[in-house]
């Protein structure tokens, strides 16, 4: 089966791309957003094609996967006048929580009747305005990294993306309260300048832009994982952090609530309480290695790769027949 999508978040595409299919990704000459092409820093198999745009008007294509709302009038015009969700099944995923009218957020794909809008948060789909138009929620799977937790460096680890334009939605105000309790290494895209702006020294505050086949060494030789994001889709480094062992220290918002159980961190809405935690952390190793085997088992169990895969695949027929 030829499954079309734009290669528009990495880390997802990475677990999507292990399923049994043909996955034809649009390359522009620019490689720019609408065109990537192949992940450079991700592991992806030689399942996954790069097709100019201009080839996939002859191209079989039998599921078409949606992310962005541009991308319906792109498919149709590639595709030689081939409608999705008319010419070919379609689905539409929503990688992000709503913006704007919280609760109220209509989504672009809401009163479509011919199409499947895949939420990857139970979060997500609650805080969306879908209206008729069917939908359906695949949660998040993780290739697996192994446990690589060591933990020996008294430091938080941060995973996040644009932290001085983003501020509140990924908790970058919160950053100075909880470096007082832990020194913070913040790996991410455009993190520099990030202590600076914060008026924080470069020791309480260090930032790098690794490769992902760097990204979770570096993240499993630091004590604990910090998630003070307040207003995003479920942060797969989170995911990540936990399959790798590592215990968790995350604000209680939108899906971490699910996604960490008692035992794996500790889970709050109150900074304070997160600063308390990443002290106990630092200072008690051991007591950090066990909640990380805890987390690593839970993320096993409910974002392993298999069940993914097959909720996939599932869908895909439900879709298709």
């Amino acid at each position: 089966m030829n499954i079309l999508l734009w290669h528009v978040h990495g880390s997802w595409t990475t677990a999507f791309v292990q399923g049994p299919h043909t996955y034809l990704v649009p390359v522009t000459p620019d490689r720019g957003p609408d065109g990537r092409g192949r992940a450079e820093t991700f592991a992806w198999p030689s399942a996954v094609r790069e097709v100019p745009p201009e080839q996939l008007a002859n191209t079989p294509v039998d599921l078409l996967v949606l992310q962005r709302p541009h991308e319906e009038e792109l498919a149709t015009r590639w595709l030689g006048g081939r409608r999705p969700g008319k010419d070919v099944p379609t689905v539409y995923l929503e990688h992000n929580a709503p913006r704007g009218d919280v609760p109220d957020t209509r989504h672009p794909a809401a009163d479509r009747r011919d199409l499947t809008l895949v939420h990857v948060t139970h979060f997500n789909r609650l805080f969306w305005e879908s209206g008729s138009t069917r939908t359906a929620v695949i949660e998040h799977g993780i290739v697996d990294p192994g446990h690589q937790y060591t933990g020996r460096l008294p430091r938080a680890a941060v995973v996040v993306n644009e932290p001085v334009r983003r501020r509140r939605y990924v908790g970058t105000d919160l950053l100075p309260l909880l470096a007082e309790a832990a020194p913070l290494d913040v790996f991410g895209m455009r993190t520099e300048g990030l202590a600076a702006h914060l008026g924080l020294t470069s020791d309480r505050c260090r930032t790098a832009d690794l490769p992902q086949e760097r990204l979770h060494g570096a993240m499993a030789e630091r004590r604990l994982y910090l998630h003070p994001v307040r207003w995003t889709s479920l942060g797969l480094s989170l995911l990540e952090a936990m399959h790798l062992g590592m215990p968790v220290v995350a604000l209680a918002t939108t899906e971490a609530v699910e996604a960490v159980p008692a035992g794996a961190g500790t889970l709050s809405t109150r900074p304070e309480v997160l600063a308390r935690a990443a002290r106990h952390y630092l200072a008690e190793p051991e007591a950090a290695a066990r909640d990380g085997a805890r987390a690593r088992q839970a993320a096993l169990e409910r974002y392993g790769l298999k069940r993914f895969l097959d909720d996939w695949e599932r869908l895909i027929a439900e879709v298709r027949s």
